[in-house]
């Protein structure tokens, strides 16, 4: 895994020299609240230990010259003449350009890049490399740290700069997560609270080698969908309806049956996160491993944003001794599953549900035992 010494010693073989500053911002799991943050909904994301790392050092002019060593490539850019291009580099030139259009006064710096949150698995690996930018920007340009305008800054350079239309949701687990806890985040207002993980219980991420296709319009018919449910309602949007305003409406629905069963998903979905922090409160792992099961049956059958692999690795973890509950995590279609499992049989776990997957799908698993990691910061 990488860590700061890694890091650092590739910088001195680079460089010659000692970097200056070494800065890190975490990829994340969602561990329940899927599809509500666009809905002005609840989430419970989670930091984990796998992260991008920059080492870097000041410039005197407006350069930024970074160096991926994952990718093994070079990019530079000037802050004075941003354009946008292609490719891993937009992401940085988007959080510079977000961070002068806010006003921020930056200065050039050149440094090595790394990082080993898995690419493309819904563990947000572009909103670790923002954060990590947004950081660097910081420590070489000497401005306060505000992790959740950093998040916000991060969102509008996906959203505008490279084109992606995020929620906050990513960011906002990047930036401002603290060690040893869950965050929960409002997604309307912002505000968050630090939730304890309780410390016998391992989250475990499981990635199913297979990544999202062609879900750009099946995603935004979902949204499309939620929205015309949030109108037949009167609301602004779903987050501001409850299971039993929802319920009482169902004899006299006027929407179709799917715009329905996505009304019923986020509107539910958003009573489990709430009902998940108090059970993690009263340290009750066991019934947010039930509402993890939930969860999942919800976005299976009602969102419908599971795949087969999907359904195979959650069926092959919930049969593992030790294994609270489990659930897809991300926007679906693909990607990773999350588990909640005893701590000290983490790691048999880790390798029977790899086995089980396999026999199920004839696909192989990447599992990470993951634990709730620092948001971005100076090292």
């Amino acid at each position: 895994m990488l860590n700061k010494q890694v890091i650092q010693q590739a910088f001195e073989n680079y460089f010659n020299a000692k970097p200056v500053f070494i800065v890190r911002a975490p990829g994340r799991v969602n561990l329940i609240g899927e599809h509500t943050d666009y809905n002005d909904g609840f989430v419970l994301p989670m930091a984990i230990d796998h992260a991008v790392w920059i080492a870097l050092r000041p410039r005197d002019d407006s350069v930024i010259r970074i160096n991926s060593l994952d990718l093994n490539l070079i990019a530079d850019f000037k802050l004075d003449s941003l354009s946008k291009g292609e490719g891993w580099v937009e992401y940085l030139k988007g959080v510079a350009h977000e961070l002068q259009v806010a006003g921020y006064k930056l200065k050039g710096w050149e440094g090595l890049m790394a990082g080993d949150v898995p690419i493309g698995a819904g563990l947000s690996s572009s909103a670790a490399v923002e954060l990590a930018t947004a950081r660097a920007f910081g420590c070489v340009s000497n401005f306060e740290w505000d992790p959740v305008k950093m998040a916000k800054t991060g969102q509008r350079a996906e959203n505008h700069w490279v084109g992606v239309n995020c929620g906050i949701m990513d960011q906002m687990a990047s930036a401002a997560s603290k060690a040893g806890h869950t965050l929960f985040l409002d997604c309307r207002s912002l505000e968050i609270q630090h939730i304890p993980m309780p410390a016998d219980v391992a989250v475990v991420v499981m990635d199913t080698s297979t990544r999202r296709g062609l879900v750009a319009s099946a995603y935004n018919e979902r949204r499309s969908q939620c929205e015309q449910a949030a109108r037949y309602f009167g609301v602004k949007a779903l987050r501001d309806v409850g299971v039993n305003e929802f319920e009482k409406r169902s004899e006299k629905k006027e929407v179709n049956d799917a715009v329905w069963r996505r009304a019923r998903h986020i509107i539910t979905e958003n009573q489990r996160v709430l009902d998940a922090i108090k059970a993690m409160h009263e340290g009750d792992i066991k019934t947010v491993g039930k509402l993890f099961n939930e969860s999942h049956a919800s976005l299976r059958d009602d969102f419908e944003v599971t795949n087969e692999a999907l359904n195979q690795i959650v069926e092959s973890a919930l049969e593992q001794e030790g294994c609270y509950g489990a659930r897809m995590t991300g926007a679906g279609f693909g990607g990773c599953a999350v588990a909640l499992v005893e701590k000290e049989k983490s790691q048999s776990f880790a390798e029977a549900v790899s086995t089980a997957y396999r026999q199920r799908s004839g696909l192989e698993a990447s599992v990470y035992v993951c634990q709730a990691s620092e948001g971005a910061s100076l090292v």
